[in-house]
């Protein structure tokens, strides 16, 4: 199971960003291809030795694998680095409250489930896990879009913004 999710999130990543140039989590990023598939090879077998953390970890994977692929289509097509310029554009012409207000709405919706699995999942392992990899997964959602926001707007605002206002304009 382990393998199957891992394989499915570094695939999705290869399809959407072969070059990780739009890699949302920086640990990733830095570690690159090599050292990841490295680390995950050391990490599948430990982390399978706890079902409920291999669960938790799987569905967590699976989750990143479809929000990849979700986009991937649009980032292979636009190229890695005219889709981060159509990206970083759209960012930074979107009001701070509506950025992370639909945000906040992506990440309790999604936890709504996983906390629901935790919550009437009681004792079982498979319901409690599932319910854990969703909410690592919104916890993660959270986190790196935050930062890639915040790093954005305040890069892009001071540096390029009279570019942006260009870009649009053609």
């Amino acid at each position: 199971m382990l393998v199957l999710a891992r394989g499915a999130d570094f695939f999705s990543t290869w399809i959407a960003t072969p070059h990780l140039a739009l890699e949302g989590n920086p640990v990733a990023k830095w570690l690159g291809w090599k050292r990841g598939v490295a680390l995950n090879l050391l990490l599948i077998p430990v982390l399978a030795c706890w079902p409920g953390i291999a669960i938790a970890f799987s569905t967590t994977s699976v989750l990143v694998a479809a929000r990849n692929f979700q986009s991937a289509w649009l980032m292979r097509s636009m190229g890695e680095a005219a889709y981060a310029d159509w990206h970083v554009c759209r960012i930074c012409e979107t009001p701070l409250p509506l950025l992370l207000g639909c945000l906040a709405g992506n990440v309790i919706l999604v936890s709504l489930p996983g906390m629901a699995l935790i919550f009437f999942g009681g004792s079982l392992l498979m319901p409690t896990a599932v319910g854990f990899g969703v909410l690592v997964y919104a916890v993660a959602v959270a986190l790196f879009t935050f930062l890639a926001f915040r790093r954005i707007r305040r890069h892009y605002r001071i540096r390029i913004s009279p570019v942006m206002e260009n870009s649009a304009l053609n």
